[in-house]
């Protein structure tokens, strides 16, 4: 159950660069920016894209059926533009114990340190809903992503091959990352 504290969550940083940027839970009232942010993406990071995410009735669909205890999104803004996205997607029954990260950054605020921000602070809702770990899919010829990932603690555990088709029908193989955020209860 998502609580009011986690919807006051705010994470405040300045990037190396002097850009200052604020981390926080996405509200209904961020629709214009969320479509903004994804309808002027590249084709070729659309392609790589498990929703529509250039058809803004995707995104209002989103907005529309905001559930943060099945999903829980958050944006990091610049001013009153949000430069990233990231979501963490709460699984039911025997499953619960993971949840599953999602990011996307808009192209200019790559490779800039914003996404490690994002990692931890998805990582510090799921430590507050008891989560034992997080999930990543992620395409393997990503291969510097996957890097960044392995960095901040995510281990490779399994690689699907032909798991994931691009809109050309182009199969890609799709690597599995875990990162354990709470040790394993072995206790009897």
């Amino acid at each position: 159950m998502v609580t009011k504290e986690d919807l006051l969550y705010r994470m405040v940083f300045t990037l190396k660069d002097g850009a200052r940027v604020l981390i926080r839970p996405l509200m209904k009232e961020d629709k214009e920016a969320l479509i903004e942010l994804f309808t002027n993406i590249s084709y070729e990071d659309r392609r790589y894209m498990r929703h529509n995410v250039h058809d803004p009735a995707v995104i209002t669909e989103w907005i529309d059926k905001l559930d943060y205890d099945s999903i829980f999104p958050m944006i990091a803004l610049v001013g009153d533009r949000i430069v990233g996205d990231a979501t963490l997607h709460f699984n039911p029954g025997t499953a619960r114990h993971r949840g599953e990260m999602r990011i996307f950054l808009a192209k200019d605020f790559r490779n800039r340190g914003l996404g490690n921000k994002l990692v931890q602070a998805i990582t510090e809702i799921a430590k507050r809903k008891n989560l034992s770990m997080l999930e990543v899919q992620i395409v393997l010829d990503l291969t510097s992503d996957i890097k960044a990932l392995e960095r901040l603690g995510f281990e490779r555990k399994c690689v699907f091959e032909d798991y994931f088709m691009l809109p050309d029908g182009e199969m890609k193989d799709i690597v599995h990352m875990i990162n354990r955020i709470r040790p394993p209860q072995n206790e009897f």
